[in-house]
């Protein structure tokens, strides 16, 4: 078990003592205690909440060991002086720790070392300022279930029973927001955005329903910060619709016809001048005439509704009880969120229904907007921070998508987010647009919403899979004018919203002068706010009280510019100063001496027997199985399996590999796919977090708990992982958008950027590389009687590493 904390702030002893005065743990009897066992007594007995009676509280304390013959109450009671020892076993259990199973009470510094617990840099005796300054280290400390000590007395009520004593709201302790706001009171309301669209073309802008979660305090004049979360999900889903609209995925690759197409030939321009005019007030009011009931919320977002943020949801255009159609991925979704943001800003009109023009301003915001969301809601706000709206002061973006083509294709190939083969902007579009589920509105729209889905299916292009002006108007890199400061997070496993979208965002905003910050796990499509290794909360909520509330807290320089989960030793976090910029990189030929040629084939057809093909595409498990084994195995000549020897010394992939294949294809039409595996015998972990601890997470005071999660490793040992591929159409040779001519039987050179990562290879491993073509899991399955031939000395992998 490993507790890394990355969100402490470093605090002068003038400053603690201020904070914890502020926290009420230091007050005007504690601060004139001179002797540190005395303090150290009447911080426990402050720890067990007042209401609980001395008696009680005093109970509790004798519960705890502070050395393996005196309880903590005997202790500070007969004791004259306070060791170190003794202040650290007290303090692992009020972490939740247990004495004999957790820890030794005979070496407690030990333990704390171990479960990577910080300790303060204090004398094996302590001193009275030394209690006070220990006291709020521990107080800033990770329990063993994953929250700070002092979050974990927040949510047992001990800033409740001040909560009529002039607390401070907000509370800022060690930088971060405190849960001192009354959940119980918290108010919710609906709005109508008006947003510069008509994307259903009904000749009135799209009013775009938005969801308001905000404190009680605000009616009393409090102005405060937002998280905004854009989901285009959380109005409901078409899932039966969508299910049905899925394309099929086992088709013969079809050859295209050779172009010499530039990028200005299908170069996108998004014009929206041709606007209906805004509508007119008739009047205004402070009042919202709507309320809702939340049926789903983010628990990230819950966390920082006890923290004294509102929290804003919305679905935008297309959506249940909005107007407008869904678009997937063109500036018309991103102009539905910056909407939401400027109208919280001020700078854009919102009303109180759909329909009496009523108008209603945000006058409860501070103005300041930060976005959160994984996935197409990380997506939406990236979309969001490109345009640098006013008002979006930071977005964290978890699993977002970059670029449109990248999830959908990939080097003129029809290539499927992982899991989801035959799935495209259609049928996305199809399963988020929720105004089908309102039968009335639906039939004012259908015609124009399915007009709108034959558009997507003819600019997707699934017949040739190539770039065109389509996906270059869903290029999220294209224009970016960004303001906002960025926390990026990203799993090393994910293969539905590939780590490019994540790398080639972060190289474009290194550009920009703004402050940027980035997480790798080793999950695949996670949320990673309720971990145990890691303080990803408390990093947000550094990050997040920075950036929207203006505390000059040091998050720029305490969050690591990049923080990287190990993939090769549990709960293991390291920081770097970079993502593959400080790589080396080797070129190595394919025919080195130190790779194996497994199958001692230069030629591969990719031309199953239709049994095996069938039972193959009834469960890609086994089709991986045969494809990444180093035994000899029913594909054994569908590839050419290259294998290193043993690696001397760990060896880290760090950023994006390319390879370089000369090679041909029997007939005028091919792809190429390659794989980089790491062999080696090892328990590795799950890509799907393990829940630790259920509803063991406190998010507040009577308010939303949360499962503590890890990813641990599998009770099994592996022989292999596979850690990045590439594919190319190989008439996409040039580029993706340009079909070049493609003839049987003649070389032609083929270079692939690998899905970038971070991956270590232990000592004794091997680097396996797979070259083969159709990808059960990912690309099109036609089947086809294509044989490939690799002219390996004239191929080479750059392998960009760190040592």
């Amino acid at each position: 078990m490993k507790i890394n904390q990355f969100a402490y702030v470093p605090t002068s002893h003038d400053q603690i003592v201020k904070e914890l005065a502020d926290v009420r743990f230091l007050t005007s009897r504690t601060s004139k205690i001179s002797d540190p066992v005395m303090l150290f007594r009447q911080f426990l007995l402050k720890f067990y909440l007042e209401k609980q009676g001395l008696s009680t509280r005093v109970q509790k304390v004798a519960n705890l060991m502070a050395t393996s013959d005196l309880n903590a109450y005997d202790y500070t009671a007969n004791e004259g002086t306070l060791t170190k020892d003794a202040f650290y076993n007290v303090a692992l259990q009020l972490l939740g720790f247990e004495v004999g199973l957790d820890f030794s009470l005979n070496d407690p510094l030990a333990a704390m070392k171990k479960l990577k617990l910080p300790t303060a840099d204090v004398g094996d005796q302590l001193s009275r300022d030394d209690v006070i300054d220990a006291w709020y280290k521990l107080l800033n400390t990770r329990t063993k279930h994953g929250q700070t000590l002092i979050d974990y007395l927040a949510g047992q009520g001990y800033y409740h029973q001040f909560a009529n004593d002039g607390l401070k709201q907000p509370l800022i302790f060690n930088g971060k927001s405190q849960a001192v706001f009354d959940t119980s009171k918290l108010i919710h309301e609906v709005v109508y955005v008006e947003a510069p669209l008509d994307t259903d073309h009904d000749g009135k802008r799209d009013l775009l329903k938005a969801e308001i979660i905000r404190p009680a305090e605000t009616e009393a004049g409090l102005k405060v910060p937002i998280v905004f979360t854009e989901s285009p999900y959380d109005q409901g889903t078409n899932d039966k619709q969508a299910d049905d609209l899925t394309h099929k995925v086992n088709l013969p690759l079809e050859r295209k016809k050779p172009n010499t197409l530039t990028y200005d030939d299908i170069k996108a321009t998004y014009d929206n001048s041709n606007l209906p005019a805004p509508r007119a007030a008739k009047e205004t009011t402070k009042v919202a005439e709507e309320t809702f009931v939340k049926t789903w919320t983010y628990s990230l977002n819950d966390y920082f509704l006890a923290r004294g943020f509102a929290v804003v949801y919305s679905s935008g255009v297309g959506t249940k009880d909005s107007d407008g159609v869904r678009t997937t991925g063109t500036p018309d979704e991103t102009i539905s969120a910056t909407s939401i943001i400027e109208w919280l800003h001020g700078d854009r009109q919102a009303f109180t229904n759909r329909h009496d023009q009523v108008a209603i301003t945000a006058w409860w915001s501070n103005g300041n907007v930060g976005m959160t969301g994984r996935s197409y809601l990380g997506t939406l706000s990236t979309a969001a921070a490109m345009t640098g709206v006013a008002g979006l002061k930071t977005a964290v973006v978890e699993a977002g998508i970059s670029n449109y083509y990248d999830y959908y294709r990939e080097n003129g190939l029809v290539v499927a987010p992982g899991g989801f083969q035959g799935e495209d902007t259609d049928v996305l579009g199809e399963l988020t647009f929720s105004r089908e589920q309102s039968a009335a509105d639906y039939l004012k729209i259908k015609d124009t919403w399915l007009g709108q889905l034959k558009k997507l299916t003819s600019g997707q292009d699934r017949k040739s899979g190539s770039y065109n002006s389509f996906w270059d108007n869903r290029n999220l890199l294209k224009n970016v004018n960004v303001r906002a400061d960025m926390l990026l997070v990203h799993g090393l496993n994910d293969w539905n919203v590939k780590l490019s979208h994540v790398y080639h965002l972060r190289n474009r905003l290194k550009k920009e002068a703004i402050t940027q910050k980035l997480v790798l796990h080793q999950g695949q499509h996670e949320y990673l706010n309720n971990f145990r290794s890691v303080d990803f909360t408390d990093i947000v909520n550094l990050w997040l009280t920075n950036k929207l509330l203006d505390v000059d807290n040091q998050a720029n320089d305490i969050v690591p510019d990049v923080l990287v989960q190990d993939n090769a030793e549990p709960e293991t976090w390291t920081p770097y100063q970079d993502w593959g910029g400080d790589a080396k990189v080797e070129k190595i030929s394919l025919a080195d001496k130190r790779f194996t040629d497994l199958n001692e084939n230069t030629s591969f057809t990719d031309r199953l027997d239709d049994d095996l093909f069938k039972h193959y595409i009834s469960d890609t498990s086994k089709w991986q199985r045969a494809l990444f084994t180093k035994e000899h195995s029913k594909m054994d000549k569908h590839c050419i399996k290259l294998v290193s020897e043993p690696l001397s010394e760990d060896l880290i992939v760090d950023g994006q590999a390319k390879i370089s294949l000369c090679g041909s294809t029997s007939t005028n039409v091919g792809l190429l796919s390659v794989a980089l595996l790491d062999y080696g015998k090892a328990k590795r972990l799950t890509p799907v977090p393990q829940v630790l601890a259920a509803q063991q997470i406190l998010t507040g005071y009577h308010w939303r708990k949360d499962d503590l999660k890890e990813f641990l490793p599998e009770k099994k040992a592996t022989a292999y992982k596979k850690f990045t591929d590439a594919h190319m159409n190989m008439q996409n040779r040039t580029n993706n958008y340009q079909s070049d001519e493609l003839l049987p039987n003649q070389l032609y050179t083929f270079e692939m950027a690998f899905q970038p990562t971070f991956w270590r290879l232990l000592a004794g491993h091997q680097l396996g590389l797979i070259i083969y073509a159709t990808d059960m899991d990912y690309t099109i399955r036609g089947n086809q009687d294509i044989t490939y031939t690799i002219d390996l000395a004239a191929s080479n992998i750059e392998l960009p590493y760190l040592r």
